[in-house]
């Protein structure tokens, strides 16, 4: 049996400062094209923000205005260093998550979740550079591009939130919507190199990258062990 789309699907975005925007914009280019959908673009108020590289994004709606979601999107970037440890923020995911049909995590998005503690037992996935700290917040950390967990799909890093709003897609309605949104973005991947994985880029492009985060991903660690202990978890000494 197929799913059948529903009389009114409302779908929510959360944005807000030092986001990477194309977690947010890739899965908008799938989700708002579900059949009858709504997309609400969600701020903790209604000013405009910049994400990481500057670009300016404006919410439409603030969270605490934002009716029931039956799709939630979590995007991430640096700024959720910040937000892991804002309690309205956290809470906002949790009362949202209870009643939504499907949380969509993209990137470091997951961590948000997680600092929500809505990952706890709960299989998910991240960014490569901060998927060692998922199992501070409960996870069990899978090593694929799309995990779906019951009504959570999270995604590895930024590109990947296409390919998990397409699975959320065919979720809510069905693998022929979802292919037919596929085909008119005419998304079929062909990079230009093999360096989109820590896995198949070369050592010094690894070690490049490395470099660039490692005081973010410093930051970030010191985050996570905090919320882990206030969500109960063990910390892992060997984590760095």
């Amino acid at each position: 049996m197929h799913p059948q789309p529903p009389t009114r699907l409302l779908i929510g975005g959360m944005i807000f400062p030092g986001i990477d925007q194309a977690d947010f914009t890739g899965p908008f280019e799938v989700l708002s094209r579900l059949p009858k959908s709504e997309f609400l673009v969600i701020g903790r108020d209604t000013h405009p923000i910049r994400d990481v590289m500057g670009l300016i994004l404006t919410p439409q709606i603030a969270r605490d205005a934002t009716p029931p979601l039956d799709v939630l999107l979590v995007p991430g970037g640096p700024g959720v260093n910040e937000l892991m440890e804002d309690e309205e923020t956290l809470e906002f995911l949790r009362r949202q998550s209870a009643g939504a049909r499907l949380v969509l995590s993209v990137c470091t998005g997951a961590l948000l979740l997680g600092a929500a503690g809505l990952l706890q037992g709960r299989r998910a996935t991240t960014h490569w550079a901060s998927h060692h700290l998922l199992p501070l917040f409960g996870a069990i950390p899978q090593e694929t591009r799309v995990v779906t967990d019951g009504n959570l799909v999270t995604t590895a890093g930024v590109t990947s939130g296409l390919d998990g709003a397409l699975r959320a897609a065919a979720i809510l309605c069905g693998e022929a919507t979802a292919q037919e949104i596929q085909l008119g973005m005419e998304y079929a991947p062909d990079p230009p190199f093999a360096s989109g994985s820590p896995d198949t880029a070369p050592p010094t492009v690894r070690s490049a990258v490395d470099e660039a985060n490692r005081e973010m991903v410093k930051i970030r660690t010191e985050i996570s062990r905090r919320v882990a202990i206030r969500l109960g978890q063990e910390t892992n000494p060997s984590l760095s």
